[in-house]
Protein backbone atom coordinates (compact mmCIF):
# COMPACT_ATOMS: atom_id res chain seq x y z
CA UNK A 1 0.00 0.00 0.00
CA UNK A 2 0.95 3.22 -0.61
CA UNK A 3 0.71 5.90 2.57
CA UNK A 4 -1.79 8.63 2.16
CA UNK A 5 1.17 11.27 2.68
CA UNK A 6 2.63 9.92 -0.42
CA UNK A 7 -0.33 9.57 -2.49
CA UNK A 8 -1.06 13.01 -1.73
CA UNK A 9 2.04 14.10 -3.12
CA UNK A 10 1.61 11.78 -5.94
CA UNK A 11 -2.01 13.13 -7.00
CA UNK A 12 -1.18 17.12 -6.01
CA UNK A 13 1.01 16.64 -9.59
CA UNK A 14 -0.58 14.35 -11.24
CA UNK A 15 -4.32 15.17 -11.40
CA UNK A 16 -3.85 18.78 -12.87
CA UNK A 17 -1.40 17.34 -15.20
CA UNK A 18 -4.34 14.43 -16.21
CA UNK A 19 -7.06 17.11 -16.20
CA UNK A 20 -4.91 19.10 -18.73
CA UNK A 21 -4.49 16.08 -20.77
CA UNK A 22 -7.95 14.81 -20.89
CA UNK A 23 -9.02 18.15 -22.53
CA UNK A 24 -6.28 17.74 -24.57
CA UNK A 25 -7.55 14.24 -25.60
CA UNK A 26 -10.81 15.25 -25.84
CA UNK A 27 -10.11 17.79 -27.98
CA UNK A 28 -8.64 15.02 -30.70
CA UNK A 29 -11.95 12.96 -30.13
CA UNK A 30 -14.47 15.97 -30.96
CA UNK A 31 -11.94 16.40 -33.67
CA UNK A 32 -12.32 12.85 -34.75
CA UNK A 33 -16.52 12.96 -34.46
CA UNK A 34 -16.66 16.14 -36.25
CA UNK A 35 -14.72 14.71 -39.15
CA UNK A 36 -16.52 11.53 -38.89
CA UNK A 37 -18.98 12.99 -41.42
CA UNK A 38 -16.76 13.23 -44.03
CA UNK A 39 -15.80 9.88 -44.53
CA UNK A 40 -13.48 7.04 -44.21
CA UNK A 41 -11.33 8.81 -46.21
CA UNK A 42 -11.05 12.00 -44.32
CA UNK A 43 -10.70 10.21 -40.88
CA UNK A 44 -7.54 8.03 -42.36
CA UNK A 45 -6.32 11.42 -43.59
CA UNK A 46 -6.40 13.14 -40.83
CA UNK A 47 -5.01 10.13 -38.93
CA UNK A 48 -1.86 9.68 -40.88
CA UNK A 49 -1.30 13.54 -41.11
CA UNK A 50 -1.53 13.64 -37.38
CA UNK A 51 1.19 11.05 -36.30
CA UNK A 52 3.32 12.37 -39.42
CA UNK A 53 3.16 15.98 -37.29
CA UNK A 54 3.81 14.17 -34.42
CA UNK A 55 6.90 12.80 -36.21
CA UNK A 56 8.16 16.38 -37.20
CA UNK A 57 7.66 17.83 -34.23
CA UNK A 58 9.39 14.94 -31.82
CA UNK A 59 12.27 16.35 -31.99
CA UNK A 60 11.91 19.55 -30.50
CA UNK A 61 9.19 18.05 -28.07
CA UNK A 62 11.71 15.96 -26.60
CA UNK A 63 13.72 18.89 -25.68
CA UNK A 64 11.19 18.63 -22.46
CA UNK A 65 12.29 15.81 -20.88
CA UNK A 66 15.15 17.77 -20.13
CA UNK A 67 13.55 20.68 -19.08
CA UNK A 68 11.60 18.52 -16.54
CA UNK A 69 14.47 16.66 -15.39
CA UNK A 70 16.60 19.29 -14.07
CA UNK A 71 14.45 22.04 -13.51
CA UNK A 72 12.77 19.20 -11.03
CA UNK A 73 16.89 18.45 -9.78
CA UNK A 74 17.45 21.99 -8.98
CA UNK A 75 14.27 22.26 -7.01
CA UNK A 76 15.34 19.39 -5.07
CA UNK A 77 19.18 20.99 -4.75
CA UNK A 78 16.99 24.29 -3.19
CA UNK A 79 18.44 26.48 -6.13
CA UNK A 80 15.04 27.85 -7.03
CA UNK A 81 16.39 31.09 -8.63
CA UNK A 82 18.37 29.03 -11.53
CA UNK A 83 14.94 26.87 -12.39
CA UNK A 84 13.97 28.56 -15.44
CA UNK A 85 17.60 28.01 -17.09
CA UNK A 86 16.79 24.80 -18.68
CA UNK A 87 13.58 26.39 -19.72
CA UNK A 88 15.18 28.77 -21.18
CA UNK A 89 17.71 26.74 -22.98
CA UNK A 90 14.65 24.78 -24.40
CA UNK A 91 12.75 27.38 -25.86
CA UNK A 92 16.47 28.41 -27.70
CA UNK A 93 16.85 25.44 -29.29
CA UNK A 94 13.30 24.78 -30.21
CA UNK A 95 13.94 27.94 -32.45
CA UNK A 96 16.65 27.57 -33.83
CA UNK A 97 16.64 24.18 -34.66
CA UNK A 98 12.62 23.71 -35.13
CA UNK A 99 12.46 26.35 -37.58
CA UNK A 100 14.36 24.94 -40.49
CA UNK A 101 14.08 21.29 -40.00
CA UNK A 102 10.56 21.99 -39.85
CA UNK A 103 10.13 24.09 -43.31
CA UNK A 104 12.70 21.49 -44.61
CA UNK A 105 9.89 18.68 -44.14
CA UNK A 106 6.91 21.25 -45.57
CA UNK A 107 8.50 21.52 -48.54
CA UNK A 108 9.44 18.21 -49.21
CA UNK A 109 5.40 17.33 -47.78
CA UNK A 110 4.26 17.01 -51.79
CA UNK A 111 6.65 14.40 -52.29
CA UNK A 112 6.83 12.05 -49.13
CA UNK A 113 2.80 12.58 -48.08
CA UNK A 114 1.49 10.67 -51.07
CA UNK A 115 3.51 7.70 -50.56
CA UNK A 116 2.87 7.92 -46.92
CA UNK A 117 -1.09 7.91 -47.84
CA UNK A 118 -0.93 4.95 -50.00
CA UNK A 119 -4.56 6.52 -52.01
CA UNK A 120 -4.86 9.62 -53.67
CA UNK A 121 -8.38 10.18 -52.05
CA UNK A 122 -6.48 10.52 -48.57
CA UNK A 123 -3.65 12.42 -50.03
CA UNK A 124 -5.88 14.70 -51.31
CA UNK A 125 -8.12 15.70 -48.08
CA UNK A 126 -5.00 15.35 -46.09
CA UNK A 127 -2.30 17.52 -47.37
CA UNK A 128 -3.28 20.87 -46.72
CA UNK A 129 -4.46 19.64 -43.16
CA UNK A 130 -0.85 18.58 -42.91
CA UNK A 131 0.48 22.26 -43.32
CA UNK A 132 -1.65 23.92 -41.23
CA UNK A 133 -0.27 21.32 -38.58
CA UNK A 134 3.51 22.12 -39.52
CA UNK A 135 2.91 26.30 -39.45
CA UNK A 136 1.98 25.39 -35.53
CA UNK A 137 5.31 22.71 -34.93
CA UNK A 138 7.95 24.82 -33.36
CA UNK A 139 4.95 26.33 -31.06
CA UNK A 140 3.48 23.24 -29.73
CA UNK A 141 7.56 22.27 -28.41
CA UNK A 142 7.49 25.60 -26.95
CA UNK A 143 4.69 24.16 -25.10
CA UNK A 144 6.05 21.12 -23.94
CA UNK A 145 9.16 22.72 -23.03
CA UNK A 146 7.11 25.16 -20.81
CA UNK A 147 5.01 22.41 -19.63
CA UNK A 148 7.86 20.72 -18.42
CA UNK A 149 9.07 23.44 -16.38
CA UNK A 150 5.46 24.29 -14.71
CA UNK A 151 5.05 20.46 -13.87
CA UNK A 152 9.02 20.31 -12.30
CA UNK A 153 8.25 23.44 -10.06
CA UNK A 154 4.99 22.38 -8.64
CA UNK A 155 2.66 24.51 -10.96
CA UNK A 156 1.00 21.96 -13.18
CA UNK A 157 -2.31 23.38 -12.55
CA UNK A 158 -1.41 26.60 -14.65
CA UNK A 159 -0.42 24.08 -17.10
CA UNK A 160 -4.45 22.36 -16.65
CA UNK A 161 -5.83 25.82 -16.84
CA UNK A 162 -3.58 26.76 -20.55
CA UNK A 163 -4.80 23.45 -22.01
CA UNK A 164 -8.49 23.71 -21.35
CA UNK A 165 -8.09 27.58 -22.68
CA UNK A 166 -6.35 26.14 -26.02
CA UNK A 167 -8.41 23.17 -26.44
CA UNK A 168 -11.79 24.78 -26.26
CA UNK A 169 -10.79 27.41 -28.51
CA UNK A 170 -9.99 24.56 -30.80
CA UNK A 171 -13.03 22.90 -30.28
CA UNK A 172 -15.05 26.30 -31.14
CA UNK A 173 -12.82 26.96 -33.92
CA UNK A 174 -13.57 23.44 -35.45
CA UNK A 175 -17.24 23.73 -34.48
CA UNK A 176 -16.90 27.25 -37.14
CA UNK A 177 -14.47 26.11 -39.44
CA UNK A 178 -15.36 22.89 -40.14
CA UNK A 179 -19.59 23.44 -40.68
CA UNK A 180 -19.09 26.49 -42.19
CA UNK A 181 -20.47 28.76 -39.24
CA UNK A 182 -21.45 32.36 -38.23
CA UNK A 183 -20.58 33.03 -42.13
CA UNK A 184 -17.44 31.50 -42.06
CA UNK A 185 -16.49 28.88 -45.28
CA UNK A 186 -17.16 25.27 -44.69
CA UNK A 187 -13.70 23.78 -44.54
CA UNK A 188 -14.07 20.51 -44.07
CA UNK A 189 -10.74 18.80 -42.41
CA UNK A 190 -8.89 22.17 -43.81
CA UNK A 191 -11.05 23.59 -40.95
CA UNK A 192 -9.75 21.29 -38.39
CA UNK A 193 -5.71 22.20 -39.16
CA UNK A 194 -6.53 26.02 -39.45
CA UNK A 195 -8.57 25.74 -36.05
CA UNK A 196 -5.22 23.23 -34.19
CA UNK A 197 -2.80 25.96 -35.46
CA UNK A 198 -4.48 29.08 -33.96
CA UNK A 199 -5.09 27.27 -30.70
CA UNK A 200 -1.25 26.50 -30.49
CA UNK A 201 -0.76 30.37 -30.84
CA UNK A 202 -2.68 31.92 -28.13
CA UNK A 203 -1.88 28.96 -25.62
CA UNK A 204 2.27 29.86 -26.32
CA UNK A 205 1.41 33.32 -25.76
CA UNK A 206 0.01 32.61 -22.41
CA UNK A 207 2.55 30.73 -21.21
CA UNK A 208 5.03 33.23 -22.14
CA UNK A 209 2.87 35.95 -20.10
CA UNK A 210 2.67 33.67 -17.15
CA UNK A 211 6.44 33.07 -17.53
CA UNK A 212 7.22 36.65 -17.15
CA UNK A 213 5.04 37.77 -14.72
CA UNK A 214 5.70 34.50 -12.44
CA UNK A 215 8.89 33.09 -12.84
CA UNK A 216 11.77 35.83 -13.30
CA UNK A 217 12.83 35.24 -9.97
CA UNK A 218 13.96 32.29 -11.24
CA UNK A 219 15.60 33.00 -14.24
CA UNK A 220 13.11 33.05 -17.28
CA UNK A 221 14.46 34.64 -19.64
CA UNK A 222 17.32 35.94 -18.00
CA UNK A 223 20.51 33.93 -19.23
CA UNK A 224 20.94 30.65 -21.09
CA UNK A 225 22.33 27.28 -19.11
CA UNK A 226 25.80 27.13 -18.45
CA UNK A 227 27.56 25.01 -20.97
CA UNK A 228 27.54 22.27 -18.31
CA UNK A 229 24.31 22.07 -17.76
CA UNK A 230 22.79 22.49 -21.57
CA UNK A 231 25.28 19.20 -22.29
CA UNK A 232 23.20 17.52 -18.84
CA UNK A 233 19.79 18.69 -20.89
CA UNK A 234 21.13 17.39 -24.28
CA UNK A 235 22.34 14.13 -22.77
CA UNK A 236 18.76 13.37 -21.42
CA UNK A 237 16.44 15.49 -24.35
CA UNK A 238 18.62 13.79 -27.36
CA UNK A 239 17.90 10.30 -26.69
CA UNK A 240 14.20 11.02 -25.67
CA UNK A 241 13.51 13.31 -29.22
CA UNK A 242 15.15 10.19 -30.75
CA UNK A 243 12.75 7.99 -29.40
CA UNK A 244 9.83 10.13 -29.94
CA UNK A 245 10.97 10.57 -33.36
CA UNK A 246 11.28 6.93 -33.91
CA UNK A 247 7.91 5.58 -32.29
CA UNK A 248 5.95 8.88 -34.06
CA UNK A 249 7.76 7.26 -37.06
CA UNK A 250 6.39 3.58 -36.44
CA UNK A 251 2.84 4.68 -35.69
CA UNK A 252 2.78 6.16 -39.14
CA UNK A 253 4.11 3.57 -40.91
CA UNK A 254 1.69 1.50 -38.93
CA UNK A 255 -1.28 3.44 -40.00
CA UNK A 256 0.84 3.39 -43.32
CA UNK A 257 0.93 -0.21 -43.28
CA UNK A 258 -2.77 -0.71 -42.60
CA UNK A 259 -4.30 1.86 -44.61
CA UNK A 260 -3.08 -0.61 -47.76
CA UNK A 261 -5.31 -3.18 -46.70
CA UNK A 262 -8.26 -0.74 -46.87
CA UNK A 263 -9.77 2.83 -45.85
CA UNK A 264 -12.30 1.13 -43.37
CA UNK A 265 -9.37 -0.32 -41.22
CA UNK A 266 -7.32 2.67 -41.75
CA UNK A 267 -9.78 5.12 -40.15
CA UNK A 268 -10.78 1.78 -37.70
CA UNK A 269 -7.27 2.11 -36.77
CA UNK A 270 -7.25 5.92 -36.17
CA UNK A 271 -10.24 5.58 -33.74
CA UNK A 272 -8.48 3.16 -31.58
CA UNK A 273 -5.40 4.87 -31.44
CA UNK A 274 -7.45 7.83 -30.47
CA UNK A 275 -8.98 5.75 -27.51
CA UNK A 276 -5.64 3.76 -26.47
CA UNK A 277 -4.31 7.93 -25.74
CA UNK A 278 -7.50 8.55 -24.06
CA UNK A 279 -6.81 5.49 -21.95
CA UNK A 280 -3.30 5.97 -21.19
CA UNK A 281 -4.13 9.43 -20.00
CA UNK A 282 -3.39 9.04 -16.78
CA UNK A 283 0.27 6.70 -17.02
CA UNK A 284 0.88 10.04 -19.05
CA UNK A 285 0.01 12.35 -15.90
CA UNK A 286 1.64 10.23 -13.21
CA UNK A 287 4.67 9.57 -15.82
CA UNK A 288 5.64 13.45 -15.48
CA UNK A 289 4.91 13.11 -11.86
CA UNK A 290 7.45 10.86 -11.35
CA UNK A 291 9.73 12.68 -13.23
CA UNK A 292 9.27 15.29 -10.96
CA UNK A 293 9.09 13.02 -7.65
CA UNK A 294 12.24 10.99 -8.74
CA UNK A 295 14.40 14.15 -9.73
CA UNK A 296 13.48 16.31 -6.62
CA UNK A 297 14.47 13.25 -4.54
CA UNK A 298 17.93 12.64 -6.29
CA UNK A 299 18.06 16.55 -5.85
CA UNK A 300 18.29 15.90 -2.32
CA UNK A 301 20.74 12.76 -2.76
CA UNK A 302 17.86 10.36 -1.46
CA UNK A 303 18.10 7.14 -4.09
CA UNK A 304 16.26 4.91 -2.36
CA UNK A 305 13.39 7.32 -2.18
CA UNK A 306 13.35 7.71 -5.56
CA UNK A 307 13.47 4.18 -5.95
CA UNK A 308 10.20 3.83 -3.85
CA UNK A 309 8.90 6.73 -5.67
CA UNK A 310 9.39 5.26 -8.68
CA UNK A 311 7.34 1.82 -7.99
CA UNK A 312 4.31 3.17 -6.10
CA UNK A 313 3.70 5.62 -9.24
CA UNK A 314 3.64 2.30 -11.48
CA UNK A 315 1.25 0.83 -9.00
CA UNK A 316 -1.06 3.87 -8.76
CA UNK A 317 -1.21 5.10 -12.50
CA UNK A 318 -1.81 0.90 -13.63
CA UNK A 319 -4.82 0.79 -11.15
CA UNK A 320 -6.43 4.08 -12.82
CA UNK A 321 -6.08 2.84 -16.15
CA UNK A 322 -7.77 -0.23 -15.52
CA UNK A 323 -10.91 1.80 -13.78
CA UNK A 324 -10.98 3.50 -17.36
CA UNK A 325 -10.97 0.70 -19.24
CA UNK A 326 -13.59 -0.58 -18.16
CA UNK A 327 -16.16 1.03 -20.91
CA UNK A 328 -14.45 0.17 -23.74
CA UNK A 329 -13.77 -3.87 -22.40
CA UNK A 330 -17.39 -4.09 -21.48
CA UNK A 331 -18.76 -1.74 -24.19
CA UNK A 332 -16.98 -1.37 -27.48
CA UNK A 333 -19.51 -1.54 -30.11
CA UNK A 334 -21.28 1.17 -28.17
CA UNK A 335 -17.90 3.36 -27.24
CA UNK A 336 -17.07 2.86 -30.72
CA UNK A 337 -20.15 4.32 -32.88
CA UNK A 338 -19.79 7.62 -31.33
CA UNK A 339 -16.90 8.00 -33.64
CA UNK A 340 -17.19 5.52 -37.17
CA UNK A 341 -20.58 6.05 -38.89
CA UNK A 342 -20.13 2.55 -40.85
CA UNK A 343 -21.79 -0.27 -38.78
CA UNK A 344 -19.18 -3.09 -40.19
CA UNK A 345 -16.24 -0.52 -39.22
CA UNK A 346 -17.66 -0.46 -35.77
CA UNK A 347 -17.62 -4.09 -35.85
CA UNK A 348 -14.61 -4.62 -37.41
CA UNK A 349 -13.00 -2.52 -34.53
CA UNK A 350 -14.92 -3.98 -31.36
CA UNK A 351 -12.70 -6.89 -30.92
CA UNK A 352 -9.69 -5.21 -30.71
CA UNK A 353 -10.71 -2.70 -28.57
CA UNK A 354 -11.62 -5.34 -26.06
CA UNK A 355 -7.63 -6.55 -26.29
CA UNK A 356 -6.20 -3.12 -26.03
CA UNK A 357 -8.81 -2.42 -23.03
CA UNK A 358 -7.65 -5.78 -21.09
CA UNK A 359 -3.97 -5.30 -21.61
CA UNK A 360 -3.10 -1.66 -21.27
CA UNK A 361 -3.18 -1.98 -17.29
CA UNK A 362 0.40 -3.29 -18.08
CA UNK A 363 1.71 -0.66 -20.75
CA UNK A 364 0.43 2.23 -17.80
CA UNK A 365 3.05 0.63 -15.71
CA UNK A 366 5.91 0.76 -17.88
CA UNK A 367 5.36 4.05 -19.12
CA UNK A 368 5.29 5.58 -15.60
CA UNK A 369 8.70 3.31 -15.41
CA UNK A 370 9.82 4.75 -18.39
CA UNK A 371 8.75 8.41 -17.57
CA UNK A 372 10.67 7.68 -14.37
CA UNK A 373 13.86 6.23 -15.86
CA UNK A 374 14.30 9.18 -18.38
CA UNK A 375 13.55 11.75 -14.73
CA UNK A 376 16.93 9.99 -13.87
CA UNK A 377 18.81 10.54 -16.55
CA UNK A 378 18.82 7.24 -18.08
CA UNK A 379 17.16 7.99 -21.07
CA UNK A 380 19.89 6.69 -23.74
CA UNK A 381 18.72 3.16 -22.39
CA UNK A 382 15.04 3.73 -22.69
CA UNK A 383 15.74 5.27 -26.37
CA UNK A 384 17.43 2.29 -26.83
CA UNK A 385 14.61 -0.80 -25.78
CA UNK A 386 11.90 1.56 -26.92
CA UNK A 387 13.25 1.21 -30.33
CA UNK A 388 14.37 -2.03 -30.65
CA UNK A 389 11.21 -3.48 -29.41
CA UNK A 390 9.17 -1.22 -31.92
CA UNK A 391 11.55 -0.99 -35.09
CA UNK A 392 12.98 -5.12 -34.51
CA UNK A 393 10.23 -7.15 -33.15
CA UNK A 394 6.96 -4.89 -33.65
CA UNK A 395 6.62 -3.23 -36.70
CA UNK A 396 8.04 -6.19 -38.73
CA UNK A 397 6.11 -8.46 -37.46
CA UNK A 398 2.83 -6.05 -38.51
CA UNK A 399 4.00 -6.06 -42.19
CA UNK A 400 3.90 -9.69 -42.56
CA UNK A 401 0.81 -10.36 -40.42
CA UNK A 402 -1.25 -7.21 -42.92
CA UNK A 403 0.52 -7.52 -45.98
CA UNK A 404 1.70 -11.16 -46.86
CA UNK A 405 -0.54 -13.04 -44.27
CA UNK A 406 -3.48 -10.94 -45.10
CA UNK A 407 -4.36 -10.46 -41.37
CA UNK A 408 -6.95 -7.87 -39.78
CA UNK A 409 -6.93 -5.62 -36.30
CA UNK A 410 -7.50 -8.03 -34.26
CA UNK A 411 -4.19 -10.04 -34.82
CA UNK A 412 -2.65 -6.59 -35.16
CA UNK A 413 -3.61 -5.89 -31.88
CA UNK A 414 -2.52 -8.94 -30.06
CA UNK A 415 1.15 -8.13 -31.55
CA UNK A 416 0.49 -4.94 -29.78
CA UNK A 417 -0.27 -5.77 -26.61
CA UNK A 418 2.15 -8.57 -26.57
CA UNK A 419 5.00 -5.93 -27.61
CA UNK A 420 3.65 -3.21 -24.96
CA UNK A 421 3.79 -5.57 -22.35
CA UNK A 422 7.29 -7.09 -23.34
CA UNK A 423 8.73 -3.88 -23.25
CA UNK A 424 6.53 -2.72 -19.73
CA UNK A 425 8.42 -5.52 -18.44
CA UNK A 426 12.19 -4.41 -19.50
CA UNK A 427 11.29 -1.23 -17.93
CA UNK A 428 10.70 -3.13 -14.81
CA UNK A 429 13.44 -4.46 -14.25
CA UNK A 430 15.90 -1.61 -15.56
CA UNK A 431 14.23 0.22 -12.68
CA UNK A 432 14.48 -2.72 -10.16
CA UNK A 433 17.93 -2.69 -10.99
CA UNK A 434 19.31 0.61 -9.79
CA UNK A 435 21.97 1.41 -12.24
CA UNK A 436 20.29 4.70 -12.67
CA UNK A 437 20.96 5.72 -9.09
CA UNK A 438 24.82 6.35 -10.06
CA UNK A 439 24.18 8.80 -13.34
CA UNK A 440 25.28 12.39 -12.91
CA UNK A 441 23.46 15.76 -14.00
Amino acid sequence: MVERSRLKSIFAIAVPIILGLLSQTVMNLVDTSMVREAGNAALAAVGIASFANFMAGAPIMGLSAGVQALSARRMGEGRRGECALPLNGGLAICLAFGVPWVLGIALLAPIWFPRLAGSPEIAEVGLPYMYCRLAATVLVGMHFSFRAFWNATGRSTFYMINLLVMHSLNVLLDWVLIYGKFGAPKLGVLGAGIASASAAVVGVSLHFYVGYRDARSQGFLSALPSRQELAAMLRISLPTSLQQLFFAAGMTALMAILARASTATAAATKVLMDLSLAAMLPAMGFGMAGTTLVSQALGRRDALDAKRWGFEVARVGALTVVLLSLPALFFPHAVLARFLNDPGTVAYAAQPLRIMAATIFIDAAGMVLQSCLIGAGDSRRVMLVALLMQWAVFLPCVAALVLWLSMGLVEVWVLQAVYRGAQAFVFYRLWRSGRWMTIKM
